[in-house]
C-alpha cells in the first residue's frame, strides 16, 4: 500500500509531505510525458504559424493535462500531495511567463520565421525537461542531506526576486550571446534556412542553421531560468516525484503559452513585478522554514493573489494610457 508520511518538524523544521513513491508511479508519470509529447509533435509535424484561436485551445488543453494530474496525486497520495503539486505547478508556470517573453525577444532579434519557430521550442522543451530533471534531483540530494540549504535557496530567491522586479528590458540577451559563441567554437553556422532542418550542407561544409542557433539559444536561457525556478519548487515541496511531475507538466504547456502570449508583454506591465514578488515570497518561506512553515494552501492563495493583482492593475494601467487589446502597445508611450 503507498504511504506518504510528514517529515518530523523538530528534525529539519518543515511541514512537507516526504512520498514513499512506487516504480509504477514513475512509469505513470514518463507514459504520460511520452504520450503528450508524441501527440503534440504528431500535430504539428507540418510547419506552420499557428493562429490565436489555436494556441489558446492548445494552452486550455496543456491546463487541464497539468491540472488533471493533480487527481492523481489525491487519489494515490492524498490531498496535500495534491495541494503541493498544484502549488510547484502554478509557481513553475508563472515564472515560466518570464521564458516565453524573452523567447519573443530572442527569435524577434535572430528573425526566425513563425512557422519554423514550434519545431524550435518542441526540442528546446524536451532538452529542459531533461535538464530540469537532473537539477531537481541534485538539489533533493543536497536538501536531503543538508536541511540549511534550505534557507540559501531562500536568499537566493530573495535576492533573485529583487532584481526581477527590476527588470532589464535586454533580459536573455547575455544567454543569446553566451550560447552563440559556444556553438560557433564548434561548428560553422549559417544564416540561411532549410526548411526546418537545424543542420544542412554549405558549399560542401556541414553546417548549423539559424534553427539550430536557436535551439541553443533557448537551452542556454532554460539553464539561467532553472536556477530560479528549481529552487523555488522547493519552497512549495520537496519530494522530487511532486516537483518533477509539476515542473514537467507546466513545462509542456509552453509552447502553446508563447504562440498566445508572446506579443503582449507591453499590455501586462505589472507581470515582471509580479513574478519578482512571488520570487521573494518564496523566498522568505524556505528562509524562515527551520522556524515556521507557511501552510501549503496559504501559500497557493498568496501566489494566486500576486498574479490577479499584477492583471488587475495592468489592465488599469492599459486603460489610463488608452491602449486597447486588439491595438499595437508599442503605438503608445
Amino acid at each position: 500500500m503507498l504511504r506518504s508520511t510528514l517529515l518530523a518538524a523538530e528534525a529539519n523544521g518543515e511541514d512537507f509531505l516526504d512520498l514513499d513513491v512506487p516504480a509504477w508511479a514513475w512509469i505513470v508519470l514518463g507514459v504520460s510525458i511520452v504520450v503528450l509529447l508524441s501527440i503534440d509533435l504528431y500535430r504539428h509535424r507540418e510547419a506552420h504559424a499557428p493562429t490565436f484561436s489555436e494556441a489558446a485551445k492548445e494552452s486550455a488543453f496543456w491546463v487541464a493535462c497539468g491540472v488533471g494530474f493533480s487527481l492523481f496525486f489525491v487519489f494515490q497520495f492524498g490531498g496535500q500531495a495534491a495541494g503541493e503539486y498544484l502549488g510547484v505547478y502554478l509557481t513553475e508556470k508563472s515564472l515560466s511567463i518570464d521564458n516565453v517573453f524573452v523567447w519573443a525577444l530572442l527569435f524577434s532579434s535572430m528573425k526566425i520565421p513563425l512557422k519554423y519557430q514550434h519545431r524550435v521550442l518542441f526540442w528546446g522543451i524536451f532538452g529542459a525537461l531533461v535538464l530540469r530533471a537532473l537539477f531537481i534531483f541534485a538539489g533533493a540530494a543536497l536538501v536531503t542531506r543538508f536541511s540549511w540549504v534550505l534557507v540559501l535557496f531562500g536568499v537566493f530567491l530573495i535576492w533573485t526576486g529583487a532584481r526581477i522586479i527590476r527588470h532589464r528590458e535586454d533580459e536573455g540577451e547575455e544567454a543569446s550571446t553566451a550560447g552563440l559563441k559556444w556553438l560557433r567554437r564548434f561548428i560553422p553556422v549559417t544564416d540561411k534556412f532549410d526548411g526546418q532542418k537545424f543542420f544542412t550542407i554549405e558549399n560542401g561544409v556541414r553546417t548549423a542553421t539559424p534553427l539550430f542557433a536557436a535551439l541553443v539559444v533557448v537551452e542556454t536561457t532554460d539553464v539561467v531560468f532553472a536556477v530560479d525556478s528549481v529552487p523555488a519548487s522547493f519552497g512549495v515541496a520537496n519530494d522530487p516525484y511532486t516537483i518533477l511531475a509539476a515542473n514537467a507538466f507546466a513545462i509542456m504547456g509552453l509552447r502553446a503559452m508563447y504562440f498566445l502570449l508572446a506579443d503582449a508583454r507591453e499590455r501586462f506591465h505589472y507581470l515582471s513585478h509580479a513574478l519578482g514578488a512571488i520570487l521573494l515570497f518564496v523566498g522568505v518561506k524556505l528562509s524562515i522554514t527551520p522556524w515556521y512553515h507557511i501552510d501549503i494552501y496559504v501559500s497557493l492563495a498568496i501566489i494566486v493573489g500576486i498574479l490577479i493583482a499584477a492583471i488587475f492593475f495592468s489592465i488599469w494601467m492599459n486603460r489610463k494610457l488608452g491602449i486597447s487589446w486588439d491595438a499595437d502597445p508599442h503605438d503608445h508611450p
